[in-house]
């Protein structure tokens, strides 16, 4: 993501200069302008991820469902900020206490059935660097997070990515135009209008929620996680001056 930076204020300034031009700006044969819709892109290895964890716990009743929720959610919590994860990164989702639906026992033994006759179900997001999310999630799912594994991939400054592909844009307008003005024998003057529109990134991989494996979880490597590359587009309208 080098450059997204300097290319976002580049990209700003410049249409804030010309932005007061927009209304009196009219393409037509007598002021002698070209205009050019052009498209570009970026893809840029994600530096952020949004972890999606959450468990479910049971009980026979429904204050001990509550009390074995209790210990997994307080597990996983201090499993996350013992691992080095700020308090207000993790941020709750959801978390109900209810009774167990008939068709959810109807392949469980009798003995199961009396264990599960309440549940506990609780969610938090965990924000966190990309290359954390696989330690993260290891940490996690290892402490009671039985229902986890979504990933959220994306940018710590997430107008950087939208800010690059609008210059790039503006730089393939420039040269299409340029080509027009030298077929037309004029050269290409100022850039006297200008407008931007980001594109939607394409769609981001996730993970299913995952049951905790009937092993022991101390022999258990994390998952082999990678950062998603992103890919960003934007598609800018420009209005250059011919000489």
């Amino acid at each position: 993501m080098t450059g997204f930076r300097s290319s976002m204020m580049t990209v700003a300034l410049a249409l804030t200069s010309i932005a007061g031009a927009a209304q009196t700006i009219q393409v037509n044969k007598d002021n002698r302008t070209i205009a050019i819709t052009a498209t570009d892109k970026v893809t840029a290895i994600a530096d952020q991820a949004t972890l999606n964890i959450g468990f479910i716990a049971y009980g026979r009743d429904s204050n001990t469902a509550y009390a074995n929720g209790s210990r997994v959610s307080n597990a996983i919590v201090k499993a996350l900020t013992a691992a080095g994860v700020p308090k207000e990164t993790i941020q709750s989702q959801n978390q109900q206490v209810s009774p167990v639906q008939p068709y959810q026992l109807e392949k469980l033994t009798e003995a199961q059935k009396a264990e599960r006759q309440f549940q506990v179900t609780q969610s938090w997001t965990v924000k966190t660097e990309a290359n954390e999310a696989a330690k993260l999630l290891d940490v996690a799912v290892k402490a009671g997070a039985n229902q986890s594994g979504q990933i959220e991939w994306g940018f710590k400054d997430d107008n950087a990515p939208d800010a690059e592909a609008a210059a790039k844009a503006i730089k393939r307008a420039r040269g299409q135009a340029e080509l027009m003005a030298s077929s037309l024998g004029a050269k290409l003057g100022s850039l006297l209008y200008a407008s931007n529109e980001a594109q939607p990134s394409g769609p981001r991989p996730m993970m299913r929620s995952m049951a905790m494996a009937s092993v022991p979880m101390d022999k258990v490597e994390p998952l082999a996680i990678n950062p998603r590359e992103i890919e960003r587009s934007a598609t800018v309208y420009a209005v250059f001056a011919i000489e």
